[in-house]
């Protein structure tokens, strides 16, 4: 499994982006995908995930701003951002869930200006 995050940058306060993850992999052994985060000093943090099944989960902090979405005749995972914060600059990994583990992309930076 493989994974390519790509869309990341610096936008300003209340602006968006939007994150793009290619994966590469049999699809039916994935049970789930999504994005995390890492902001300097901090632990890795779940941003937002969607099952096999199309069931999706947000953090608190991202509900009703973040939207993570799949197109699946190219298997690429999406995360849009919107109304970003200061809070949000981190750096952003998408991940695969397996049976047997986890694979992580390389990560994409975020920085949202004040």
């Amino acid at each position: 499994v493989q994974l390519e995050e790509s869309g990341g940058g610096l936008v300003e306060a209340g602006g968006s982006l939007r994150l793009s993850c290619a994966v590469s992999a049999n699809i039916r052994t994935i049970n789930a995908v999504g994005w995390s985060r890492q902001a300097p000093g901090k632990q890795r943090e779940s941003v937002a995930t969607i099952t096999a099944g199309g069931t999706t989960n947000y953090a608190d902090s991202v509900k009703g701003r973040f939207s993570i979405s799949r197109d699946s005749a190219v298997y690429t995972i999406y995360l849009q951002m919107n109304s970003l914060k200061p809070e949000d600059t981190a750096v952003y990994y998408c991940s695969a869930a397996t049976d047997w583990r986890d694979y992580w992309g390389q990560g994409t930076q975020v920085t949202v200006s004040s």
